[in-house]
């Protein structure tokens, strides 16, 4: 494959960079009961991780009527809180996005979290400075709408082909597409890589090693 020069760089972020499937899924299936609903099957908590938290939460708990989503709401934030600070990087992410800054690419995150959230992660002594824009999904439109990479594409002055999203669902592919953007999807994180390939990601890596060794060779 011919080396493409991406400017921009955007990455998800819960099952992407930080190792924190499990904890969500353990999270969404715990608020559901709490509202009353069925609890959902590991695989359908998973299939929504990555959009926005109460789409992501009404469409785990189709049981669960409207007027209880506040409920969901507050209890699936109650249930992160009690274990966020027991989720952490993936092992190799650091160097990847040191590596990435040095070879002067813009870093930015495009994350179905909320800007509170994802700003308390930013505030970490490994993440401060990292990365030089972000969108969440309570400030614009949720995943697979384009909207993220379109603002964070405006933002820097970059078109979509020097433009690479890097996600661990089918949502951050969709997104890409959407966007005229490219993708890489990861293995490691929420969704089976086997629903990948009709979002035609350039890569499909299976470790940060992989993917660090991907992005030096093509990106």
């Amino acid at each position: 494959m011919r080396p493409r020069q991406f400017d921009l760089i955007a990455f998800d972020w819960d099952g992407t960079l930080f190792d924190s499937t499990a904890l969500i899924v353990r999270c969404i299936q715990a608020a559901v009961t709490d509202a009353g609903g069925r609890l959902p099957t590991d695989q359908a908590a998973s299939y929504v991780i990555g959009m926005g938290l109460m789409q992501a939460l009404a469409h785990a708990a189709p049981d669960v009527p409207p007027s209880q989503y506040p409920l969901l709401g507050e209890r699936y934030r109650y249930h992160y809180q009690q274990h966020q600070n027991d989720i952490s990087l993936f092992e190799g992410v650091l160097p990847l996005l040191a590596e990435l800054k040095q070879r002067h690419h813009w870093l930015t995150v495009a994350t179905g979290k909320s800007r509170q959230g994802l700003d308390t992660a930013l505030r970490t002594v490994e993440l401060h400075g990292v990365f030089d824009g972000s969108r969440t999904a309570d400030e614009t439109a949720g995943k697979p709408s384009p909207l993220m990479l379109h603002e964070l594409m405006g933002e820097f002055g970059v078109d979509p082909e020097r433009t690479l999203m890097i996600g661990d669902t089918t949502h951050d592919l969709q997104m890409a597409l959407n966007a005229g953007c490219a993708s890489v999807g990861v293995s490691y994180g929420a969704h089976e890589p086997g629903t990948f390939a009709e979002f035609s990601p350039l890569h499909v890596a299976h470790s940060v090693k992989e993917l660090r060794d991907w992005l030096a060779a093509n990106a």
